[in-house]
């Protein structure tokens, strides 16, 4: 089990982020391309990536747009978004070398995504969901996605990890299952999104506990909702996910949004049994 941070927005360049993960020991950095300067134009320098990681020793996973959307119903969206994926893809192959070198070769690397929502309706009695109105034209998104993934990834130690957020929808269960019939799909498991939605998504996560091969680590609570908190500020039974974590040989993003939280989540795992992850 290999620990690494997110893309902290307190950090105004690769290089400040490189330099807090290699300060605390970490061995990666999950890429946010939420933000502007890791947009997949800036990320093709991969000249500039592999730089920093080879004096750090460490590597890279990727985390796609939230935005992402390749089921809208607007074919010049869904084709740049698609594009965006394609590019993305084309970079972790690049990046797999530091991966080989400082990482766990045993895991495949990860592109992570968000499930995109749509929108919805509102009637006086209900809220309908588009995607789960025309569900047809939202699964043949989904075919067109999976196929097109499959053959950019080609051969190449790959996945693109789906990841929960506040609660999959029905129709979502049902597209994710289709991915995951695919060797080129796995499962992120957020266990504070997870726990700030009532863990209504873990009978899920759990049913398909196979595919689950990276995590994002973050306390949370349920009353207020509330995640992204440092390891020991929340109400969440860590220990217990990180178990699983372990026994999946996962991949685990401390995905807090602050250098301070980061350091004390760091002080948490290593004062809690998980010493020995930051010294090999």
């Amino acid at each position: 089990m290999q620990f690494g941070m997110p893309t902290l927005i307190e950090n105004k360049t690769l290089k400040d982020n490189v330099d807090l993960c290699e300060s605390l020991g970490l061995k990666f950095i999950e890429l946010n391309m939420n933000f502007p300067e890791y947009q997949v134009d800036r990320l093709e320098d991969t000249k500039l990536l592999y730089n920093l990681a080879e004096k750090a020793g460490i590597y890279y996973t990727i985390h796609l747009d939230e935005n992402l959307n390749i089921a809208d119903f607007n074919k010049l969206v869904t084709d740049a978004y698609l594009e965006t994926v394609r590019r993305s893809i084309e970079v972790a192959k690049k990046l797999l070398v530091l991966r080989d070198r400082y990482g766990d070769a045993s895991q495949p690397l990860t592109i992570n995504m968000h499930m995109h929502h749509g929108i919805f309706i509102t009637l006086p009695d209900r809220k309908v969901q588009m995607y789960d109105r025309d569900f047809d034209t939202y699964m043949k998104s989904f075919e067109v996605f999976r196929k097109k993934c499959e053959e950019w990834i080609g051969d190449s130690d790959i996945k693109i990890v789906v990841e929960n957020t506040d609660g999959f929808k029905e129709y979502e269960k049902k597209a994710v299952k289709y991915l995951l019939e695919s060797q080129k799909f796995g499962i992120t498991w957020d266990i504070g999104h997870s726990k700030g939605c009532k863990e209504i998504d873990v009978p899920f996560i759990l049913e398909n506990k196979e595919n689950l091969i990276h995590f994002h680590i973050h306390d949370g609570k349920e009353e207020p909702p509330k995640n992204h908190l440092a390891l020991g500020d929340g109400d969440i039974d860590l220990n217990e996910r990180l178990s699983l974590a372990k026994e999946r040989y996962a991949r685990c993003v401390l995905e807090t949004k602050t250098i301070e939280a980061l350091k004390k989540s760091v002080k948490w795992l290593k004062e809690n049994g998980y010493k020995e992850e930051f010294e090999a």
